[in-house]
């Protein structure tokens, strides 16, 4: 069959989708169940709809588009990433998989491709944490990972709960019913960009991911005293900004001292209170987030980062408090699937490398109910998550034309 990817309505279709933006241009920010999210779902949905393909939402608005096949085979091969983006973002992040996943649909359509297995598009709900303060909520919910009970409780900024808040977005039902039968799906393959630099400086067109990076997100509360930053001497001071200090760099040193170059940490949040400069902090909260590829080596860094954290406490007078917000196991890809992509590579001549993936995506939930692979395209500088994020219609046609053979791949030809 001769696969044919439509660049130039592709890109038509990601221009568009950038457009249902509350930032002005080139800054997307699209949050889930804003005004902007619906609007975008709404476009979506009509491009679903023309290329025949059948539409169907569950409770929290997870998007299914299925190219369905009578008398198919069990489990149908599915595609796709997410829409929503972070404040101030770009263009690319998730919504690459979403509509070059539809591409790719089309193209197979266009070949006079007939799959044995239904191929379904699937657009998750809020990969992003930024409404909940929860990545992939969406996949979490399709997979079992999060309660449906947890997940109603999640609130917003504002204090609104996720089940108000999907409700007055349109998406009704228990969300029980979200998690997804066994065997629904044989084999999920996500597109991305690689929000890194590692195929731009070599200068190749996809990334196979061979295993998906998880993290853990930790919670540290350091209690000391206040006090007058003039009358209280150096002496008696518990001061618990300074060891919060001391911790972050134990952080640091806890990464990089644990013997392999996929463990990543990172303190990205520091509250002090109170919070003014003639005032010794009394009370410090930090926000942790470990990576790693094994999932052993990532728990043993987490180790070291409390017992730090104790001997900083008992050294400075100090009350140091954990809480383990998540702790997500990382996923390994599917052989099938990677050999799958591999050989769609070399058959149409793009290059290609096995890669790690250090950020998390949705596939990492679905490898608990199947098995999962990602093909990543390179973007310029490695950037992600701002407005300048930028993958090229050449390089995103070559993801495509790779995703569309490696789902003729797993969902077999009816006219063999």
């Amino acid at each position: 069959m001769e696969l044919i990817v439509d660049t130039e309505r592709l890109q038509r279709e990601l221009d568009r989708l950038a457009t249902f933006s509350e930032a002005t241009a080139p800054a997307v920010t699209r949050v889930v169940f804003s005004e902007q999210d619906h609007e975008a779902r709404q476009y979506l949905k009509g491009l679903f709809a023309a290329a025949g393909l059948e539409v169907r939402v569950d409770a929290v608005g997870n998007t299914f588009a299925r190219w369905a096949v009578e008398d198919s085979l069990p489990g149908a091969v599915g595609t796709g990433s997410h829409t929503d983006a972070i404040p101030n973002a770009g263009m690319y992040d998730g919504t690459v998989g979403v509509l070059g996943g539809l591409e790719a649909i089309r193209t197979l359509q266009r070949s006079g491709f007939r799959p044995r297995r239904s191929i379904e598009l699937l657009m998750f709900t809020s990969e992003e944490p930024t409404r909940f303060g929860i990545g992939c909520l969406g996949s979490r919910l399709l997979s079992g990972s999060l309660a449906p009970e947890a997940a109603a409780k999640l609130k917003d900024r504002e204090g609104c709960t996720l089940d108000l808040l999907r409700g007055k977005a349109g998406f009704q039902g228990e969300l029980l019913g979200t998690v997804l039968p066994s065997g629904y799906y044989s084999h999920f393959v996500e597109l991305h960009i690689e929000q890194g630099a590692l195929l731009e400086r070599e200068g190749l067109a996809i990334g196979i991911v061979t295993s998906i990076a998880a993290p853990a997100s930790l919670r540290i509360v350091i209690e000391g005293e206040g006090g007058h930053a003039g009358a209280v001497l150096m002496p008696q001071r518990r001061d618990a900004l300074a060891g919060a200090a001391e911790i972050v760099l134990a952080v640091e040193r806890a990464a990089r001292e644990s013997g392999a170059v996929d463990t990543v940490a990172t303190v990205g949040l520091c509250e002090v209170f109170p919070g003014a400069v003639n005032s010794i902090p009394s009370r410090v909260t930090l926000g942790l987030d470990v990576r790693d590829t094994e999932l052993k080596r990532r728990d043993g860094v987490l180790q070291s980062i409390v017992a730090a954290g104790d001997e900083v406490g008992a050294s400075r007078r100090l009350t140091v408090r954990y809480e383990l917000l998540n702790a997500d196991a990382p996923a390994v890809c599917s052989p099938v699937i990677t050999q799958a992509i591999a050989a769609a590579c070399d058959q149409h001549h793009v290059s290609h490398r096995p890669m790690v993936s250090r950020a998390y995506h949705d596939s990492l939930f679905m490898s608990r109910v199947a098995e999962v692979g990602m093909v990543f395209i390179p973007c310029r500088g490695g950037v992600s998550h701002r407005p300048d994020e930028y993958a090229s219609p050449k390089d995103i046609a070559a993801g495509v034309l790779v995703l569309a053979e490696t789902l003729a791949a797993l969902a077999g030809s009816a006219a063999a």
